[in-house]
């Protein structure tokens, strides 16, 4: 939770400092991957969450893995290690990619389906999207097989369930009350 509040806390300074000098998308491109890069190499998130790993070893690292960074975003990783919080990096980089889509009107929405998504059905889940909430949204897909049919999409608070699964829970529930 803590950790939570901080990484919140330096992603606005972050953004607020991006957007003073006009590059808050260039430092959200940055961010964005780098939440890649966490994501798909188990070495990398390993490495950031290690305690025996030094915090100069781990700066090096990241320059390595990420040469082109903005200054702005270069200059995240060294305060992180200054305040011994490199650990952090990828929570407050997701919450720089929140708080920029939120910033620019657009918003992320998590789409569970049993298969994955067509160009077609993603027109129709952007529509709902907009429906519900007014804004338009990136879509981030997830299979998953379990709900059988439909999808289950996440936007903020807002959980709209259309999959088979639930609608045959609830089925399965109208049966045992009668």
């Amino acid at each position: 939770m803590a950790q939570s509040r901080a990484a919140i806390r330096y992603a606005k300074a972050v953004l607020a400092l991006a957007n003073e000098q006009s590059s808050a998308k260039t430092v959200n491109d940055d961010m964005k991957s780098i939440t890649k890069a966490v994501a798909s190499s188990k070495d990398l998130s390993d490495m950031l969450q290690s305690p025996v790993i030094n915090s100069a070893f781990k700066k090096a690292a990241l320059l390595k893995v990420f040469p082109d960074l903005n200054t702005l975003s270069a200059k995240l990783i060294d305060t992180l290690v200054e305040n011994k919080r490199i650990n952090m990096l990828d929570a407050v980089a997701q919450k720089i990619n929140i708080l920029f889509d939120e910033s620019q009107g657009t918003q992320i929405a998590k789409v569970t389906t049993a298969i994955p998504l067509t160009d077609e059905l993603k027109s129709k889940i952007l529509a709902k999207v907009k429906e519900l909430t007014g804004n338009d949204a990136e879509i981030e897909n997830t299979v998953d097989e379990s709900i059988l049919g439909g999808f289950i999409l996440r936007v903020g608070d807002i959980q709209y369930n259309a999959s088979i699964a639930n609608k045959l829970d609830k089925l399965k529930r109208e049966f045992i009350l009668n």
